[in-house]
């Protein structure tokens, strides 16, 4: 009897990891890390998604700005009269300033996200800082305005991460779990319809990337098919700030 039931337990173990894995795999478990032995106050300034009881959902674009793809996805928002949120590296946004002026002119929402992508809750504060200050003098500089959204690169933030964003007046802004379209990878445009389509919920914060190194951005194919049948389904497109201000 004992040894049926340890062969039972281990295969139990196996089909539940198995199932883990796919899930992750598929995108629907992301992997967002918290430092768990720091006390994060204030857990209202991290945000997954907005309110549950309107139409509404907030696309956000992370990497860039990108000197061909993210203006070919500013023509596809415009086409549709979205407004969207984006989250720049430093490093891009000094080399393209003018994408940043565009991208406030036509009403869309900067924020930070690092100035050159690393994994900050492993930084000390003066790298963490340093990287937020950057970011946030090159969109002031290029705009006329400070960020007022963060978003920490991977998911990734501790303590120090999220004092530097309170102290600066910045929300942390991560995205709903089952969200992240993993457009980043290439997986094709279909499964990339299918990702944000399938389970698009009210206040969902949408995740994609408009910096690629790809030969090609399957975001923009998708974009292409995604807004207007989302918008057919009484979707309304807003900023991640426009979001949080839902009543």
């Amino acid at each position: 009897m004992n040894r049926k039931r340890i062969w039972l337990s281990i295969a139990v173990n196996i089909i539940f990891f198995s199932l883990l894995a796919n899930f992750i795999f598929q995108g629907k478990i992301t992997t967002t890390f918290i430092d768990t032995t720091d006390n994060l106050a204030e857990a209202a300034n991290i945000i997954s998604n907005g309110p549950r009881d309107k139409k509404v959902l907030a696309l956000t674009f992370d990497d860039g700005p990108h000197p061909i793809y993210t203006e070919e996805i500013l023509d596809i928002l415009k086409e549709y009269n979205v407004k969207a949120t984006f989250f720049i590296l430093g490093k891009h946004g000094e080399l393209y300033p003018e994408i940043l002026r565009r991208q406030k002119e036509e009403g869309h929402e900067i924020g930070i996200h690092s100035y050159n992508h690393i994994n900050l809750r492993k930084e000390k504060t003066e790298v963490i800082e340093s990287e937020f200050n950057r970011t946030q003098e090159i969109i002031y500089n290029s705009t006329g305005g400070k960020a007022r959204v963060f978003r920490p690169p991977y998911g990734t933030y501790n303590q120090a991460v999220y004092d530097i964003a309170m102290k600066n007046d910045c929300k942390i802004i991560l995205w709903t779990y089952y969200q992240d379209s993993r457009d980043w990878s290439n997986p094709g445009v279909d499964a990339i319809v299918e990702t944000v389509i399938s389970q698009a919920t009210n206040g969902d914060i949408i995740l994609f990337h408009d910096h690629n190194e790809a030969s090609e951005n399957q975001t923009i194919e998708a974009l292409k098919i995604i807004l207007p049948e989302l918008i057919s389904r009484g979707y309304r497109f807003v900023t991640v700030s426009e979001l949080l201000e839902q009543e």
